[in-house]
């Protein structure tokens, strides 16, 4: 581990937006929480932190998002149930979603954009470094993405995003960023692209998802005026922190990206978990066979 590098411990999710991709859905029902065959999408991506070594995670949450909160707790009364059911298996594992990290929940206050609920974490996270990963999508990788990303931060002591090659067609739904190869996977970000067309794009390497700060990025935030529609975006934070110090990407090894927060792309994802489910994948494999497609 690089000198002076704190161990990472906490982590930010922000779950407090709308999901209006999946409406009426999402009307009442955090789009977070959309299910994965059994398994919430934020449970993925909890699981995802847990296994990278992070103890402690700071949900930031709004109005409609207490499902989460919920899903996350320890419920006596669901367990008393299933113990008169004589459901152990099952008792086994809400115990084990509820006690796999420490949970604090912080309502949204400020601004729409992805920069406000990170600066909301700011009294949680005080001036340690910390992981920053969006709630409704997740990356399948070994070892976990935020591992990898976590452990470049070990060895270089600066801020890391996670990074996945897309189509080239595909470049303009996603931040972009023209870097200087440093070693293997990492890569140093010389420019951070939102969304630019083909043409623009200089490289098909998108940086997003899973983000390794230091808190040197709070007083950017704090001070950074409203960019695109009028909201506050970490993209334009992080921007202004490569002007004083070098951020990273790391492009994430044996992986598969999931996009949970699109239709189709949420669709193919869920699919793709019941083949490989030990209680379905056979049944549903013969399902999916006898359609006349």
């Amino acid at each position: 581990m690089k000198k002076n590098a704190q161990k990472i411990r906490k982590a930010v999710i922000p779950a407090a937006g709308f999901g209006t991709r999946f409406l009426p859905q999402t009307k009442a029902m955090p789009k977070e929480m959309l299910p994965i065959v059994d398994k919430p999408v934020i449970q993925y991506v909890v699981e995802e932190l847990v296994a990278s070594g992070i103890t402690d995670i700071v949900v930031i949450t709004g109005w409609n998002k207490r499902a989460i909160e919920d899903h996350f707790d320890y419920p006596n009364e669901l367990i008393q149930s299933l113990k008169e059911q004589k459901k152990e298996h099952l008792i086994a594992e809400v115990k084990r979603t509820a006690e796999l990290a420490n949970f604090i929940y912080i309502r949204q206050k400020g601004p729409y954009g992805n920069g406000t609920p990170i600066l909301c974490a700011k009294s949680v996270i005080g001036d340690e470094p910390f992981v920053a990963i969006w709630g409704d999508e997740f990356i399948w990788a070994t070892p976990p993405r935020a591992k990898q990303c976590i452990e470049v931060y070990e060895k270089y002591g600066d801020p890391v995003i996670s990074a996945v090659r897309v189509p080239r067609n595909d470049v303009s739904r996603y931040g972009i960023v023209e870097a200087t190869n440093v070693e293997k996977n990492i890569w140093q970000i010389r420019k951070l692209l939102e969304k630019p067309s083909i043409e623009e794009a200089p490289s098909n390497l998108a940086a997003h998802g899973c983000y390794v700060l230091t808190p040197d990025i709070f007083p950017i935030l704090e001070h950074l005026g409203p960019g695109k529609s009028g909201e506050i975006w970490l993209t334009d934070a992080i921007k202004e922190l490569m002007k004083t110090r070098p951020v990273y990407a790391c492009e994430v090894k044996n992986s598969k990206y999931y996009d949970t927060g699109n239709k189709l792309e949420y669709l193919k994802t869920v699919v793709e978990f019941a083949l490989q489910h030990k209680d379905l994948n056979g049944d549903f494999r013969q399902y999916l066979k006898s359609l006349k497609l």
